[in-house]
């Protein structure tokens, strides 16, 4: 028997008060409304109607039960409909993942355009190393960064790809030399950045021809956190890899040099994840869409920043600007020592 269904048919019988009326309505007979009413009334074990063949009226249980019939059905009634909306309107909390270099210089800044489109999103975004079970967490969308990803039920959208790119500072350079090719590298410092999606240990690097070497020994530093091994190289402790949003800065002011131009550490898939397409929250779709649309974007922008950094006037130009920093500090230094000295001396 369905309850809520013959609560709809009892509401509409009190409503056009009459059974025929109400069969009429409701696109059925006489009879199957006179059934309904019926089976509510043996499932309730009380009289609801008092019915002759002349008229039809409310007992007082029927009337109490009538009161509470028409709350339930309006509150089914707004659910179904904020259920729709949702499907048809982004609204609401949407909880983001993004990896913590990705997630920081990507997909934070997407958000912020995303919610100049649609202010009724309010967004949870989390930044970890660690990537959470998105439908144990309760996470709408995760973005991720990986060579490949695990099966599972989760759908995935390709957003566009990335390869980190090695960096050292001018002065480690000047005290350790150049590498020209790969193979160099056995004779430099390598740092490494200690990440779920990269390769424990190796580098891989895709050249110019599309080889792949692998590059693999003990590091004096590993770190698991981009910004923190960009610090490591400018302090002079070795060559490292790096995302390119997080070397860009240190390229265009001269605290980095990109080494070995020619070559990239192994390309990366930028995937968009969530647990399904049917029936998709409107908010989930939108902003899936709205990443499949600018995450290339922005990767086309960062690699015209780089290329410009990479240009050879630009690269020429680095060391007299990392010259000119140390001479000022230099004279920062200086004067600091003249006025403490002369403070001791007075």
């Amino acid at each position: 028997m369905d309850t809520l269904r013959n609560m709809r048919i009892f509401v509409r019988v009190v409503e056009s008060g009459s059974f025929t009326r109400a069969a009429a309505n409701e696109a059925m007979t006489t009879a199957q409304v006179s059934r309904a009413v019926t089976d509510l009334e043996s499932r309730l074990r009380t009289r609801l109607l008092n019915r002759t063949t002349r008229r039809m009226s409310l007992t007082e249980a029927g009337e109490r039960y009538l009161q509470s019939c028409k709350r339930i059905l309006a509150d089914i009634e707004q659910a179904e409909a904020e259920a729709a909306a949702a499907h048809a309107n982004p609204a609401g909390k949407l909880r983001v993942y993004g990896g913590t270099s990705f997630g920081q210089h990507y997909v934070m800044p997407l958000i912020a355009r995303y919610q100049q489109h649609l202010p009724d999103v309010a967004v949870d975004l989390t930044i970890a190393q660690e990537m959470p079970d998105i439908i144990e967490e309760g996470y709408d969308v995760a973005v991720v960064v990986a060579a490949e990803l695990e099966d599972s039920a989760l759908i995935s959208q390709q957003l566009g790809s990335t390869a980190a790119i090695l960096c050292a500072s001018p002065d480690y350079l000047r005290a350790r030399g150049v590498p020209h090719s790969f193979d160099d590298l056995d004779a430099h410092t390598c740092l490494h950045l200690t990440d779920a999606s990269l390769p424990a240990g190796q580098w891989v690097s895709e050249g110019p021809q599309g080889e792949t070497f692998r590059h693999t020994g003990v590091t004096p530093f590993q770190v698991n956190n981009p910004e923190a091994l960009a610090l490591a190289i400018r302090e002079g402790m070795g060559i490292g890899p790096l995302p390119v949003p997080v070397a860009l800065p240190g390229l265009a002011d001269g605290t980095l040099v990109r080494v070995l131009p020619t070559h990239r550490l192994q390309t990366l898939n930028i995937y968009a994840l969530y647990a399904s397409r049917r029936y998709l929250d409107a908010k989930i779709r939108t902003f899936v869409e709205f990443l499949r649309e600018k995450v290339p974007l922005v990767l086309t922008e960062q690699e015209s920043a780089l290329a410009t950094c990479d240009a050879p006037g630009r690269r020429a130009a680095a060391t007299p600007f990392r010259e000119a920093r140390q001479l000022h500090a230099k004279a920062d230094k200086h004067e600091k020592h003249e006025v403490e000295r002369l403070r001791l001396v007075n």
